[in-house]
């Protein structure tokens, strides 16, 4: 299957692709990829060198000709979201990434693809080996950790880079060209709870919603997609108003910037079995009706199974099941500036529950800081009233659209030129590295583009094969227009 994707053109770019996705790189363990690619630099006998972070820095003289241009910092992130079907086997710790071709897409075998942005740090590998590609002098970044607290932009010292161009290799439609983006918070909320042992002649049953589309919590927030943490909630509550019911575990989610997917819950009926039942029966009828369009393939079932461990203590369950419902989850503004712009909005990522421990995690974004931190502070307010302790991290800034930019004017010329139609210029609600590499570099002259990419940060994801050859087009000739310094 790997190789059907390295016989696809443009030939250099799927080669680097199919290399760097053999090499495991989930996010905090980028090691390996780190390794793999000051290998690379150093193979082409380029200037390659690792900062005190562990992003790797590539510089590459300008070809014959071109010396007098401007420098190119072109720019993509190393990690790649991990995330699998329920009944895929796989270790991502271990294992290279599965893939296939599809009519005009390349998917992996029930995992992510890591075309986020695994096919920008191709498109990179693709220029720096090229000798016969002409570019003006080029500084390749390759971050780390972009997909869970961007630590690689933010440990980029100042003075580092010599480039006056950043292209951002990020962006996942190929008719747009991307100048801002939003910033993002992380909400933890944590507590503690006293355990009860359920009474004699309590039922047991084992909860599961799977099937949903999840995706990236950014780009595809604005869909309307089912979150797996929201639906278990409804249906929890809804059970423990029809009667009594005791609450051993809940595992729901997973990766902050991912919409949670599947969600599993253990519990016990003590009283009103008939009329729990019921109640979930009905609210797993509403849920699936509201959501048959968008999510056709929800699942939610419920299995007997024997009780292990001890429940929640009956005012823990509601508070948390109250909180759980009292927070915001979804599109929570749309922009005032630029139309059909997702503002502010928060991803309920994560909810684990047992074993006395409660722990839930959010992630907040929005184009406007203060809009960001108003909706944090209201999630924030809700898990404090529900007796947790709560903290926020991770906090990064959003990129300020500049519709003046001379490589966005440049751009926009030269799509127009090479595909006969005029380039959707754009803000996008993701979190590109652009805003937080612009407050070390606030002269630098930022743009972001990249391949048709769909279902990032899901098994779903693909990238579709024309998009890239269109992107691997429009990106040389690009670096044929740099103006002189």
């Amino acid at each position: 299957m790997e190789q059907e994707v390295r016989l696809l053109e443009p030939g250099v770019v799927w080669k680097n692709f199919a290399d760097l996705n053999a090499v495991p790189r989930p996010s905090k363990k980028e090691e390996r990829v780190i390794a793999f690619m000051e290998k690379f630099g150093s193979s082409l006998g380029l200037e390659t060198f690792k900062d005190t972070v562990g992003n790797v820095i590539i510089r590459k003289p300008a070809t014959a000709g071109m010396e007098s241009k401007k420098t190119v910092v072109l720019q993509s992130h190393l990690d790649m979201v991990h995330q699998k079907n329920n009944d895929t086997v796989f270790d991502f710790d271990k294992e290279g990434i599965q893939m296939h071709v599809e009519g005009d897409w390349v998917k992996a075998k029930g995992t992510t693809l890591g075309a986020d942005n695994g096919l920008g740090v191709a498109a990179i590998m693709a220029l720096l080996e090229s000798e016969s590609i002409p570019h003006p002098p080029l500084e390749a970044l390759f971050t780390i950790d972009e997909e869970t607290g961007m630590t690689g932009a933010k440990g980029l010292q100042p003075g580092v880079l010599k480039g006056e161009i950043l292209l951002n290799l990020d962006t996942e439609e190929d008719d747009e060209i991307d100048i801002g983006c939003a910033g993002g918070i992380d909400i933890t909320a944590e507590g503690t709870y006293q355990e009860s042992k359920l009474p004699v002649g309590s039922l047991g049953y084992r909860l599961t919603v799977n099937g949903l589309n999840g995706g990236h919590s950014g780009i595809e927030i604005h869909l309307g997609l089912g979150n797996a943490n929201k639906i278990m909630n409804r249906l929890l509550y809804a059970a423990s108003e029809a009667g009594e019911i005791g609450i051993v575990q809940i595992a729901g989610g997973g990766l902050r910037n991912a919409i949670p997917r599947e969600s599993v819950a253990h519990f016990g009926i003590n009283s009103g079995h008939e009329e729990v039942l019921k109640a979930i029966e009905e609210m797993s009828r509403e849920i699936q009706e509201e959501l048959s369009v968008r999510e056709p393939k929800l699942k939610i079932e419920l299995l007997e199974e024997k009780i292990e461990g001890a429940s929640m203590e009956e005012n823990a369950q509601k508070s948390l099941l109250a909180a759980l419902y009292g927070v915001h989850n979804g599109v929570f503004a749309m922009s005032a500036a630029i139309d059909g712009l997702v503002e502010t909005s928060n991803n309920l990522a994560r909810v684990e529950v047992g074993k006395g421990s409660i722990k839930i995690g959010c992630l907040t974004r929005s184009s406007v800081e203060s809009g960001k931190f108003d909706l944090a502070y209201s999630i924030k307010s809700v898990f404090q009233l529900a007796g947790y302790k709560v903290s926020l991290s991770g906090e990064y800034p959003g990129w300020s659209p500049n519709p003046n930019s001379k490589i966005l004017t440049i751009m926009k010329t030269q799509y127009k030129k090479l595909f006969k139609e005029t380039p959707e210029v754009v803000a996008c609600h993701a979190g590109l590295e652009c805003g937080i590499l612009g407050s070390h570099y606030p002269n630098m002259d930022m743009i972001s583009f990249g391949p048709t990419i769909k279902g990032a940060h899901s098994p779903d994801e693909r990238v579709q094969i024309s998009s890239v050859q269109k992107f691997w087009k429009f990106l040389q000739v690009i670096l044929t227009e740099i103006p002189n310094k």
